[in-house]
């Protein structure tokens, strides 16, 4: 089952959990923020809400009657409509795998059953401010060596091949472009690249740039684009 109203305009969120309860909280606590927000309580819905609404935005429950919130993911990634929505998955789970799943198959940031509602409330408002930021550089195009970053257009192309990126790798990479040889901090990277201030998250980052590095570097084990700078952060080494 699903519940919509009819909007005119907006920022467009969908919330998807099998528990209603979580859904219906959800919802009215976005809603009370200026969101239009979708629900659904399985994948399969959540699939015929995404194809026909096309929201900016994502909450998945990682556990899910039928499709769960991972191949959810995975169908979003490999749609060429719908993979620049954000997804923000939830979990029931602590186990740090199950996080790190998520982000394998394209999730761009998770939160970890119970949450309070306002921190999923930020952590959403923190992406849309993002998403904006990057629409208002609609002129920047980078180039760094074979590498083609086109902020507006959000495309990425490595030796003429596009390279399809997630919202949150796309925006890693753009931070990490804006100043090659610059060493970004860790904190910096979270902050800007995420959009949420992390405590305890250092471990989501490096995470995303493990799977930026597989789909940029000719060896990920040996990076020649990202380097690593213990103890700081990370940089796009000399071109």
């Amino acid at each position: 089952m699903t519940e919509a109203r009819e909007y005119s305009g907006g920022s467009r969120i969908l919330v998807v959990d099998d528990d209603k309860e979580i859904v219906r909280v959800l919802r009215a606590y976005l809603e009370k923020e200026g969101y239009i927000v979708f629900t659904a309580y399985d994948g399969e819905t959540a699939m015929h809400i995404l194809a026909r609404e096309h929201p900016q935005l994502a909450v998945l429950d990682i556990m899910m009657p039928g499709k769960d919130g991972i191949e959810v993911t995975r169908l979003i990634r490999a749609s060429s409509q719908l993979r620049q929505t954000y997804v923000l998955m939830l979990t029931a789970k602590v186990d740090d795998v199950d996080k790190v799943i998520g982000l394998e198959f394209g999730a761009d940031d998770y939160i970890t059953k119970p949450f309070n509602p306002r921190e999923l409330v930020a952590r959403v408002r923190a992406s849309f401010r993002r998403m904006e930021l990057k629409e208002a550089k609609t002129e920047k195009v980078y180039f760094y060596r074979d590498l083609i970053v086109d902020i507006g257009r959000r495309k990425v192309t490595l030796s003429g091949k596009v390279v399809e990126l997630t919202p949150t790798e796309f925006n890693l990479l753009s931070i990490l472009i804006e100043r090659p040889s610059f060493t970004c901090t860790r904190e910096e990277l979270l902050q800007r690249g995420l959009g949420y201030q992390y405590e305890t998250m250092e471990r989501t980052l490096d995470s995303h740039i493990y799977h930026l590095r597989k789909k940029i570097e000719p060896d990920p084990n040996k990076p020649i684009y990202i380097e690593t700078v213990y103890g700081v952060g990370y940089r796009l080494g000399e071109p």
